[in-house]
């Protein structure tokens, strides 16, 4: 009976140990300011990769290195990738020694894959995502919208609650979407230090967000 107890006791100050440290690194923004920001950025397949390019663009070159995480199987995304950043030299000549670099991890959910099976699909990436946030230790994740973004962001709050470093996630909604959030914009919405739409309506419904107009 004591040891039942006392294995309660543990378990009991453990839960409270992790609730209170989830409680820190989602009360904490502080950023110390450094001349660069390394940055992760999520892209994904269709519309996702084209709007966070767009966004990418409207950014200097402080923030760099830049690496980028898509699907394992998302191949349009990469050439996007490839072209955005020679584009982005070939005007800018100081880009030419900008660092980026392109990850790839499993998808979290296939087109038309059922719902109950993501959760496996979505724990296997998000094992997989762990040691690749764990070694580019980004100070800055940006994503919007795409499955794969949720273990990448999960991964980079885990390194927080590790005690391992602060990593900012910034979550900017799709402008596709007006009224409702997407289901990564309803989980990240809860986890993210930035959450910006781009649509009034969604302001009034979620008024922690943060709405600066259209922004791609």
């Amino acid at each position: 009976m004591v040891c039942v107890v006392i294995l309660a006791a543990a378990a009991g100050a453990v839960a409270v140990f992790l609730i209170l440290r989830i409680w820190v690194v989602l009360r904490s923004r502080d950023v110390t300011p450094r001349e660069s920001l390394s940055i992760l950025v999520v892209a994904g397949s269709g519309g996702h990769t084209t709007e966070i390019l767009r966004l990418l663009g409207s950014l200097s070159n402080a923030y760099s290195p830049r690496h980028y995480v898509i699907a394992d199987t998302d191949e349009m995304s990469a050439n996007k990738i490839n072209c955005f950043e020679l584009d982005r030299a070939d005007r800018d000549p100081s880009n030419m020694y900008t660092k980026y670099y392109i990850h790839r991890i499993p998808r979290s959910r296939e087109v038309q894959q059922s719902w109950p099976s993501t959760v496996f699909t979505t724990l296997h990436s998000m094992w997989l995502s762990f040691p690749l946030i764990h070694r580019v230790k980004p100070d800055l994740v940006l994503c919007n919208g795409p499955g794969t973004c949720v273990p990448i962001c999960v991964s980079a709050l885990l390194l927080g609650i590790l005690g391992i470093k602060k990593v900012i996630i910034v979550y900017v909604e799709s402008i596709c979407r007006v009224e409702t959030l997407s289901m990564s914009g309803k989980i990240l919405f809860h986890l993210s230090d930035y959450f910006i739409v781009q649509w009034p309506a969604l302001k009034e419904k979620y008024p922690k967000s943060v709405y600066l107009g259209r922004i791609v």
